[in-house]
């Protein structure tokens, strides 16, 4: 099977400003998110993975072949961009639809998927009303339909949840998930980490152009192992805790915040203490209302890596 994609030193340069720099990673197919803050080089590297972009340098392969000038791979991926690019005169239906006709279908087998597109993004109810009346959600929601009307194998989604209601939001990253989960292979370009981290557990993280990291959160976080995380402890007695844990094996560091009856403690061995803590607090008497480490999600392994970059 061929890689999702596969970038080797890939750059692209406008002018003196560089998009993506020397950028080099491949990713299997599945579903993926693609995240970064606003001027990382997401919207680059989709130009490029659609063919809208040559690279200055460097080679990209897109489910084996060269995106550039090549329709024929082309009519395999489904784009969503971030910014709309309507004629507001058409309605809905008529948008997908001749969109789906420009992707090679016939006028009855487009009008028989665009109306199934339409309604797997729930956009039946309003697809004869003209564009020119949408709200963001709907518009959104119409895009979506147009990168799914051809059955493609490779989504391609630039911030597809912007704008929409929280329960577009909702209804769409379960749209997404059911996709992955049918075999398709989707890429979700966001900012927003937690909504893709709802959809996905794979990530490529871009910051300046370049990768940062890719993986599931939990790899990516093995790879900084000398940057401690954080557990937080709720419970009745967090001092007496403390007392217990301070100078362990695999505790850097113990806070206690009696007020609020809460521990912090700073370790690079968390598997090891979540397993260990409920046994000591057992043998001491101390009522655990909650334990949990923040460290494992996506913005604080993002953060790790940035710095105050951001």
């Amino acid at each position: 099977m061929n890689a999702l994609l596969d970038c080797q030193a890939v750059t692209k340069l406008y002018g003196v400003v560089i998009g993506v720099n020397d950028l080099t990673l491949t990713l299997e197919p599945g579903v993926h998110g693609l995240l970064g803050p606003n001027g990382a080089g997401k919207s680059t590297l989709i130009k490029l993975i659609t063919g809208q972009l040559l690279p200055t340098a460097g080679e990209i392969r897109v489910l084996g072949e060269n995106p550039w000038n090549n329709p024929r791979l082309l009519g395999r991926i489904g784009y969503c961009p971030e910014h709309d690019a309507f004629w507001k005169f058409l309605t809905g239906y008529q948008f997908v639809h001749t969109l789906a006709q420009l992707s090679g279908l016939g006028r009855g087998p487009a009008r028989e998927a665009t109306l199934s597109a339409l309604e797997r993004v729930g956009a039946l109810g309003f697809k004869d009303k003209p564009m020119s009346t949408y709200s963001k959600g709907m518009r959104q929601r119409t895009k979506l339909a147009q990168s799914l009307v051809h059955d493609p194998d490779l989504l391609v989604l630039d911030e597809p949840l912007s704008g929409t209601d929280p329960v577009g939001r909702h209804e769409l990253m379960d749209l997404i998930g059911e996709l992955g989960a049918e075999g398709k292979s989707v890429l979700v370009s966001s900012h927003v980490m937690h909504e893709v981290q709802a959809m996905t557990q794979r990530f490529l993280l871009i910051y300046g152009g370049r990768v940062l990291a890719a993986g599931d959160v939990q790899e990516i976080r093995r790879l900084l192992y000398e940057i401690p995380h954080r557990i937080r402890v709720a419970c009745d007695r967090p001092g007496e805790l403390a007392r217990h844990l301070a100078g362990g094996d695999g505790v850097d560091g113990v806070q206690t915040d009696a007020e609020r009856g809460e521990l912090w403690i700073t370790t690079r061995e968390p598997r090891q203490l979540f397993a260990a803590l409920p046994r000591l607090a057992a043998q001491t008497g101390v009522a655990l209302r909650e334990l949990g480490s923040e460290d494992e999600s996506l913005d604080a392994v993002f953060e790790y890596l940035v710095g105050d970059g951001i």
